[in-house]
């Protein structure tokens, strides 16, 4: 691989979620240069497009979080420059972050997902809070959960116990989002996988059971060490590893997706695997599941990232 010198990583961004950027995007230069290449970190911001002409980078590679980084928006302006990057391209990311239709289009390729709707905030206002309310309760049932139909990092996200909570979990949610996704809500082990693709197809990493102290998966669950335990290999059967590595990988296909990619899915009583959501930029951090799921498949993470810098490298040659 001499034939990759100079990576430009994206961090920060403008979402909520600018600070886990950020630390993705340092845990990412850091380990490419312990490879001996030249990483410079920008930002997204009115100086990028001046840098990028005035000192092109072979590859940018994007950590960017939230909207923008993974709505398409900044793959765009990247196809627009030329300059090759690692991951999935516009449509997919565009695709993937508008939730429901993500889910849609995993479900269509057989695998199950959480009963649920998408309702905008002027729904609620046209119609009426209550009767909208009501009406999801009675067809839905209890436990709920609530989240915005864009957006990571849990915010906005909140498990609904019962019908008088479901109206303030929708003002947090409203916060982050326009249109609010309310599903039933899965008990059972939530699991992150995974998935590479460095030439040879879409590979699944081993799945990582995600066990929060609090019981709940939360932004400080997810960024403050010691606050969650990860155990990888997932503690399941291997019929039930198979099937949520498959579920990955499925979801990763239909969704166009390339390079790398992170599916979170649920695990229920039964063994069945629900899939809640894909990733197209999954975060890079000390408590993120993909370092771990690296890890546990024997795998150096400075070389993976270098891998998939090489493979967008390679794409844009062609």
């Amino acid at each position: 691989m001499s034939d990759l010198d100079r990576v430009l990583v994206l961090a920060g961004g403008m979402s909520p979620e600018h600070e886990v950027s950020l630390r993705s995007g340092r845990r990412v230069a850091e380990a490419l240069r312990g490879l001996d290449l030249e990483v410079q970190v920008a930002d997204a911001d009115g100086e990028l497009l001046r840098r990028l002409q005035d000192d092109p980078p072979q590859v940018v590679f994007p950590v960017l979080h939230g909207s923008s980084g993974e709505d398409g928006a900044i793959r765009e302006i990247l196809d627009l420059t030329g300059i090759p990057y690692v991951g999935a391209g516009p449509q997919a990311c565009r695709v993937t972050f508008a939730k429901p239709i993500a889910s849609g289009l995993v479900a269509d390729q057989g695998v199950r997902v959480p009963r649920g709707v998408a309702l905008p905030k002027s729904a609620f206002h046209d119609l009426g809070a209550p009767a909208v309310l009501q009406r999801v309760v009675d067809q839905l049932g209890l436990p709920l959960f609530v989240k915005p139909a864009a957006g990571g990092s849990a915010f906005g996200a909140t498990a609904v116990g019962s019908a008088d909570a479901l109206s303030s979990a929708l003002v947090g949610c409203f916060a982050y989002s326009d249109t609010a996704i309310i599903e039933q809500r899965i008990d059972g082990a939530e699991v992150a996988v995974a998935v590479l693709d460095v030439g040879d197809g879409p590979v699944a990493l081993p799945p990582v059971e995600i066990v929060p102290d609090g019981g709940v998966y939360d932004y400080e669950a997810r960024y403050t060490a010691g606050r969650t335990e990860f155990f990888s290999p997932a503690r399941l059967s291997d019929p039930v590893v198979a099937a949520v590595q498959q579920a990955a990988v499925t979801a990763h296909t239909a969704l166009g997706l390339r390079d790398v990619s992170r599916t979170d899915v649920i695990v229920d009583a039964d063994g069945q695997v629900w899939f809640l959501e894909a990733n197209v930029a999954p975060g890079m951090t000390e408590t993120s599941t993909l370092p771990i799921a690296v890890s546990a498949a024997g795998r150096d993470f400075a070389e993976v990232c270098r891998e998939l810098a090489h493979r967008a490298l390679l794409r844009g040659s062609r």
